[in-house]
């Protein structure tokens, strides 16, 4: 599978990882699955706060902080979702940031990602964006590196 990313959808990634360090960031991404399944491209951006928190009300908590969680609330996920089916997209994937560890999977990652969705882990070491790596969820619920194929396109920030 290759994620054709454009550029200034990359760059957004990037600085929203950097300005949400120590926190991680995360996001959506909305577009389309072509080439007969072999591609996701991506049309749209749908950066999202980390809505995680340490608290009773939350069924995942695990003592984990900011910097080494995130949740995208299901009503952000619907908003996205909604916006994705009135303008014939879907969501392609998720984007999230890595403080101060590589931009690889961690089991809690693997644990709630979406199968055949990419992920994308943006590793931000000492507050500066280093590694981007995107992972796709197979149906065995194991990640596989996925080529991502920069371009030169016009970006939609929503």
């Amino acid at each position: 599978m290759v994620l054709v990313l454009p550029a200034p959808y990359l760059d957004r990634i990037r600085i929203h990882a950097q300005q949400t360090y120590p926190q991680e960031c995360c996001g959506l991404m909305l577009g389309r699955t072509v080439f007969s399944g072999e591609h996701r491209e991506l049309v749209a951006l749908w950066p999202t706060r980390n809505a995680w928190e340490n608290t009773a009300q939350n069924p995942l908590a695990d003592g984990m902080p900011q910097s080494r969680r995130f949740l995208i609330a299901a009503e952000d996920v619907l908003v996205a979702q909604r916006h994705a089916r009135t303008n014939g997209l879907e969501i392609v994937g998720f984007y999230h940031s890595h403080p101060d560890h590589p931009a690889v999977p961690s089991e809690f990652d693997r644990e709630y990602a979406w199968p055949r969705c990419s992920h994308v882990i943006v590793s931000v070491q000492a507050g500066q964006n280093c590694e981007i790596q995107s992972w796709m969820l197979d149906d065995e619920h194991r990640f596989h590196p996925e080529t991502i194929l920069r371009t030169q396109a016009v970006c939609a920030l929503l």
